[in-house]
C-alpha cells in the first residue's frame, strides 16, 4: 500500500492549523515500594507460615509470569524463584499470557526476554510450550484446561499484576483470577473464557478460576498493584482459599491507584506510542477512553485519536491501533499481522485489530484528527498529547487549556505554550 507524503491528503491537510502545546505536570498520589526493596517485602510475606509451610525441599514449583509491562516484574518474579529455592525446592517460571507472543512459545519467550526475564537473571528453568492439560471441569460442566508443565508440578504460584481491566467490568478483572483462566490456560484456555462473548467474560473468569483453584496445585498468589506512575506500590500473598474473597478488594484499591488525564476532555488526543508493554489493547483505554466493547466506559472523553508509534517491546503486536482514527506509515509499517490476529481470534474481539487511516508522517496525523473534528473551534482545538498510556506523570495540553489551569489544582505547569517541531520527515 503506498502511503506518501506530497499526494492529495498532504494537499488537504497542509493548512490545518496545529496549536501550540505547553508542559504540565499531573500531580497524583505516589505510594511506592522502592526496587531496592522488593525482594525484601517479598521474602516478609511468603516468610509467614501459611505460605512458606507449603513448600517443601524436593517440590517442583511453577511460577507465572505474563505479557504485561509490569513495573519490576523482573525483580518480583526474581524474588519469588529465590526464596522458593531457599526452602529447598526446584522453582521453574511459565509464561502465562494465553495467546500473546503470537501464541507460540517461542513468541511467549520472546516476550519474557524483553522484560529482563531470562534464566540467566533468574537462575532458574523457563519452560515455555503451548501444550496444556485437562485438569478438570467448572460447575457448569466446561473442561478445563492449563499450561501442562504447571499442570504437572507439584505447586503453582501465581504471580501477577491486579488492575482494571480494558474492555469488561466485574468482580475480577485483570489480576489472579484472570492469569489463571486465561494466562495459565495459554492459547486454548483464554478461548474457553472468551467463546461465549465479552458479555460474559467476567462471569467465565471466576468460574474457570475457581476450578483451577480446585484441580490445580494452586499454593498461593503473590500480586502487586501499581500506583499512578506505573511504580510498584503494594505486593501481598494471598492464599489459595483467599482468592476469591481478596482479589475484588485489591481490584478496588487498584482503581484508587489508577492516573487518568485530568482535564477530562478533549478533541484530540496524540499517542506518541502505543505497546503491548503499556496496555494489552496498546493503549489503556481506561486512560484514553478507547474502549474495544461496550462493556466497560472510562478515561477521557475525546472526539479524535491519533496514535504515532509502537514500541519495541511489542514485536509488531500493535493490537490497539483499530482503538485510533489515525495512525501514521512508521507504525504501519511495524505491524506484524501474525502477532495481532492470534489475540483477536482468541478473544472474539476484532475492534483492536482493525487498520485506521494511516497517513504519512505525524503532522498529517494529528491535522487529519483536528480537520475532521465536528463542533469544535478549529482555531483553537483542545489536544492532549501523551507519551503512552502508561506514563503521564508529564503530558502537553494546547494553548486553549492554559487559561484554564487555575481550574486544575493537580495540574502544574512546567512550560509556555510553544508549537510543536517536525522534522524535514513531518515528524516530531
Amino acid at each position: 500500500m503506498e502511503i506518501k507524503k506530497g499526494g492529495v491528503v498532504s494537499k488537504l491537510l497542509e493548512n490545518v492549523y496545529i496549536p501550540k502545546m505547553f508542559k504540565v505536570r499531573q500531580i497524583f498520589p505516589r505510594p511506592i515500594i522502592e526496587s531496592k526493596n522488593i525482594p525484601e517485602v517479598v521474602k516478609r510475606e511468603l516468610a509467614q507460615k501459611k505460605f512458606s509451610d507449603k513448600i517443601k525441599p524436593g517440590m517442583n514449583i511453577a511460577i507465572t509470569a505474563g505479557s504485561r509491562g509490569v513495573a519490576n516484574v523482573a525483580i518480583i518474579t526474581k524474588s519469588i524463584v529465590d526464596f522458593v529455592a531457599s526452602k529447598g525446592a526446584s522453582p521453574f517460571v511459565v509464561p502465562a499470557m494465553g495467546s500473546h507472543g503470537g501464541a507460540t512459545a517461542e513468541g511467549q519467550l520472546e516476550l519474557l526476554a524483553g522484560y529482563g526475564l531470562t534464566e540467566e537473571y533468574l537462575g532458574c528453568p523457563i519452560k515455555s510450550s503451548m501444550e496444556v492439560k485437562m485438569i478438570g471441569h467448572t460447575e457448569d460442566g466446561r473442561e478445563v484446561v492449563i499450561d501442562k508443565n504447571a499442570a504437572e508440578a507439584d505447586g503453582i504460584i501465581i504471580s501477577c499484576r491486579i488492575k482494571p481491566h480494558n474492555a469488561f467490568r466485574g468482580k475480577y478483572e485483570s489480576g489472579i483470577m484472570k492469569m489463571m483462566a486465561v494466562g495459565l490456560g495459554k492459547q486454548v484456555g483464554a478461548e474457553h473464557v472468551h467463546e461465549q462473548g465479552m458479555q460474559n467474560i467476567a462471569k467465565n473468569i471466576p468460574i474457570i478460576g475457581n476450578a483451577i483453584i480446585k484441580h490445580a496445585p494452586i499454593l498461593f498468589a503473590v500480586p502487586c498493584i501499581e500506583n499512578a506512575f506505573d511504580e510498584t506500590c503494594k505486593i501481598i500473598a494471598v492464599n489459595s482459599d483467599e482468592i476469591a474473597r481478596e482479589e475484588p478488594k485489591l481490584l478496588q484499591e487498584a482503581f484508587v491507584n489508577m492516573p487518568k488525564i485530568i482535564v477530562g476532555r478533549c478533541d484530540v488526543l496524540v499517542v506518541d506510542e502505543i505497546g503491548k508493554n503499556y496496555s494489552g489493547t496498546g493503549v489503556d483505554p481506561n486512560i484514553t477512553g478507547t474502549f474495544s466493547t461496550k462493556y466497560a466506559s472510562g478515561g477521557v472523553k475525546v472526539q479524535r485519536t491519533a496514535m504515532l508509534d509502537i514500541s519495541k517491546e511489542s514485536h509488531g503486536n500493535g493490537l490497539g491501533v483499530g482503538l485510533s482514527n489515525v495512525i501514521t506509515k512508521r507504525l504501519f509499517d511495524k505491524l506484524d499481522l501474525e502477532k495481532m490476529y492470534p489475540n483477536c481470534i482468541t478473544s472474539t474481539v476484532l475492534e483492536s485489530a482493525r487498520i485506521p487511516c494511516v497517513v504519512a508522517n505525524d503532522k498529517e496525523a494529528i491535522q487529519l484528527c483536528i480537520r475532521t473534528c465536528v463542533g469544535i473551534n478549529k482555531k483553537a482545538p483542545k489536544v492532549v498529547r501523551i507519551p503512552n498510556s502508561l506514563h503521564i506523570g508529564h503530558i502537553m495540553l494546547s494553548e486553549a487549556y492554559y487559561d484554564e489551569m487555575k481550574n486544575y489544582p493537580d495540574l502544574e505547569v512546567e512550560s509556555e505554550p510553544e508549537y510543536m517541531q517536525f522534522n524535514e520527515e513531518g515528524n516530531l
